[in-house]
């Protein structure tokens, strides 16, 4: 359908479209996703005839020869319908991986929008429809995912401080254009939805129109089967969160004896879990039973690892650990009172103790290890070689490498007062430090 024209009337909506979007969960702030096109117009226009706080949200990828055009509709449509419009305009980064294309990095840059404008309490609605998640289920499957993919996209989820959902998961791409077209409505078409080059695309245009007609009932049974895999996703979840109650120690590293107990399934549904529930995305491994085997049964003297997209998980002395890549300071930095140092994932601090210092403000100096450093646990007692001290608490080599080692630097000497968020001179720390100042040394996860 041709583009442009004025806002249709007042629709007489049917039930099946205005029902899942009349009685909506409490928000605190309501917005829809209007891409101009005729899934989010349609959508923008159900809610709007509900719900008249609505706030719509365009994102211009400002990829396509018509954006412009598309962002003015777009904030026609919603001055003719008295409803307020949020404009992003944002740049797309497509990466180097091939399987990072222009669609992911798109959808990437919108999500970022979308998840800053959330608020708590907030709600955000986007018009995929039951065609969409047919595209989904089917381009997951091509790609080889495991079941927490063919769930294919959920009809809610947290977003932000906020929630997403999609009122529309249930409805047919057919059944919109008929309402649409029904009451002449006009909408943005995006040139790219009709090149076969992107993936979606194809399956859009060449594999499921003779999919459906080959069985009519296809997207309710796809969608049956998307909801069987989500059962079957949440039934291994909480099983991995019961064996990692088991099997996990101070919530950050898991036990490998306990590990070994598992089963071959077990193991793998664990490792998969923990990677998800740190943020980072699952490998997308061949032969993980494979990889977990090297990784459980190797030899004390070997360093297996696992590794993905921004982490790997390592072995030491009968633990596992999942580290992240992170990239520390390349020089010293000086600790100043009242503005706290980031340090990897570490924070440290100043801040003055219940007893002011005669002395002023002493120089601290923060950085990584050397090699040669010393340290006195023990006021008054024997220094130690830093390197012997951490074999013998047991820290990773990779982590003795990111540790802060915090220095006291005087005129013509510096002293070791802090190694992480594992040791701190009595000089500084306890209720009154003898110093005068207290630091204050925090990892993320603490």
């Amino acid at each position: 359908m041709k583009t442009g024209g004025n806002a249709a009337p007042d629709i007489d909506w049917p039930d099946d479209l205005l029902g899942p979007v009349r009685s909506l969960p409490e928000y605190q702030t309501l917005r829809v996703a209007f891409s101009g096109g005729l899934d989010s117009l349609l959508l923008l226009r159900a809610v709007a005839a509900c719900h008249p706080d609505v706030i719509a949200v365009h994102v211009n990828h400002q990829l396509q020869p018509n954006h412009e055009e598309t962002e003015d509709f777009c904030r026609a449509v919603c001055a003719t319908l008295s409803i307020p419009i949020v404009v992003e305009r944002v740049t797309v980064a497509v990466g180097r991986d091939a399987e990072t294309g222009v669609e992911e990095a798109a959808r990437h840059a919108r999500y970022e929008v979308f998840h800053r404008l959330q608020g708590r309490g907030d709600l955000l609605l986007m018009a995929h429809h039951g065609d969409d998640q047919v595209e989904t289920v089917l381009f997951r499957l091509l790609r080889g995912s495991g079941i927490r993919g063919l769930a294919g996209m959920p009809k809610n989820r947290a977003l932000g401080a906020g929630q997403l959902l999609r009122p529309w998961l249930g409805i047919s791409r057919d059944r919109l254009q008929e309402v649409a077209r029904q009451n002449q409505l006009c909408w943005q078409e995006d040139p790219s939805n009709a090149s076969q080059e992107y993936d979606r695309n194809y399956l859009r245009h060449s594999i499921l129109p003779g999919l459906k007609q080959r069985w009519p009932g296809l997207l309710q049974r796809v969608a049956s089967s998307a909801r069987a895999c989500a059962e079957s996703d949440q039934l291994n979840r909480r099983l991995a969160e019961l064996q990692w109650q088991q099997c996990a120690e101070d919530g950050v590293r898991l036990n490998l004896d306990a590990f070994r107990t598992l089963g071959r399934l077990e193991r793998r549904n664990l490792l998969r879990w923990w990677i998800h529930a740190r943020g980072y995305a699952v490998p997308g491994l061949s032969c993980w039973d494979q990889v977990v085997s090297e990784l459980v049964e190797a030899a004390d003297d070997r360093a297996p690892e696992i590794r993905g997209d921004g982490f790997c998980i390592r072995r030491y002395r009968s633990r596992l650990y999942l580290v992240p890549e992170r990239e520390l300071p390349q020089t010293s930095r000086v600790l100043v009172p009242g503005q706290p140092l980031q340090w990897g994932d570490w924070q440290l601090s100043l801040v003055p103790g219940s007893v002011t210092s005669s002395s002023g403000v002493p120089t601290i100096r923060v950085s990584t290890r050397r090699g040669g450093e010393r340290v006195r646990p023990n006021a008054g007692g024997p220094s130690r070689a830093l390197k012997t001290w951490l074999q013998e608490q047991g820290v990773p080599p990779w982590e003795r490498a990111a540790l802060p080692l915090v220095f006291e630097v005087s005129r013509s000497s510096e002293e070791l007062i802090a190694i992480g968020n594992l040791w701190c001179s009595d000089r500084y720390s306890g209720s009154a430090p003898a110093a005068g100042w207290r630091l204050i040394v925090a990892r993320d996860f603490d």
